[in-house]
């Protein structure tokens, strides 16, 4: 029964500790500033105030600064699990020679920080003319990101019951048919997982882009709002304006896919 408690104790500790910052960062974007400055940050709007917000969205072009992510975060998490499948459909079902080598080094290929990658990634997006594009930030995401696929899915497919194979052969289904219509149906979970992880991962991704994306045209939200701390324009209500439609896409798509996420999670669990 303690024990019970003490989780559930946890529990709302967590979770107004996440929450709080949300409402405080929500409270200040619909404050005008002569609010802010009569009752600090905490105190609650006098009315409804959401010229903050508008003169943000139009300052930067948020529209396309949304666009931007939305198309960079889903092209990368689709094209990532595709690419994470087949790499651990090769590896943990195929039992390729010198596996083991291939999981460390794509493991340690995961320990590299972003800025020992940027110099050697902006030299070859130079050279071939995707430097300051948005392809060329997908193709580097999406192999970043289907290093750490690859390796988590090798040691799920690892376990993949042979059984199931042998009969979709008996069946007349090769390789490629088996993988996509035996090995992906019964995958879908874990990979449901994955594609909420990698595109609110590479949502949340400022560094490269930063540095691959110069143009005005092609920067993504985290890049808009990094630029723009610290100027003298902003002030307190628009900051936390910008703050909350910068996590706002990200927070609802994570609750558009909450049950997809929880699904795999405890369908992981039960395996």
């Amino acid at each position: 029964m303690i024990r019970k408690y003490s989780v559930l104790v946890s529990l709302v500790v967590l979770a107004v500790v996440m929450l709080v910052p949300f409402v405080v960062v929500t409270l200040n974007a619909v404050k005008s500033p002569a609010d802010y400055s009569s009752g600090g940050p905490l105190s609650l709007p006098g009315e409804l105030y959401l010229d903050g917000i508008v003169r943000f969205w139009n300052r930067v072009d948020f529209g396309g600064k949304l666009w931007n992510s939305l198309l960079i975060s889903g092209s990368v998490a689709v094209l990532a699990v595709v690419l994470s499948v087949l790499n651990a459909y090769a590896l943990g079902i195929g039992r390729v020679r010198g596996r083991v080598w291939i999981l460390v080094a794509f493991l340690m290929a995961n320990t590299l920080p972003q800025e020992a990658l940027v110099y050697p990634l902006y030299y070859l997006s130079k050279q071939v003319g995707l430097y300051d594009t948005r392809l060329g930030v997908i193709i580097i995401f999406t192999v970043i990101q289907s290093a750490f696929g690859t390796y988590l899915l090798s040691s799920v497919l690892s376990r993949f019951p042979p059984e199931i194979l042998e009969a979709a052969a008996l069946d007349g289904a090769g390789r490629w048919r088996a993988l996509w219509q035996v090995v992906v149906p019964i995958s879908r979970p874990t990979l449901s997982v994955l594609l909420v992880f990698f595109f609110i991962w590479t949502w949340n991704e400022f560094f490269l882009p930063l540095v691959f994306l110069i143009s005005n045209d092609n920067q993504t939200v985290p890049v808009a709002l990094g630029v723009l701390q610290g100027d003298k324009m902003m002030d307190a209500t628009m900051s936390s304006a910008s703050a909350l439609l910068g996590i706002l896409p990200a927070v609802v798509f994570f609750l558009i896919f909450q049950r997809t996420l929880t699904r795999g999670v405890t369908v992981g669990a039960i395996k």
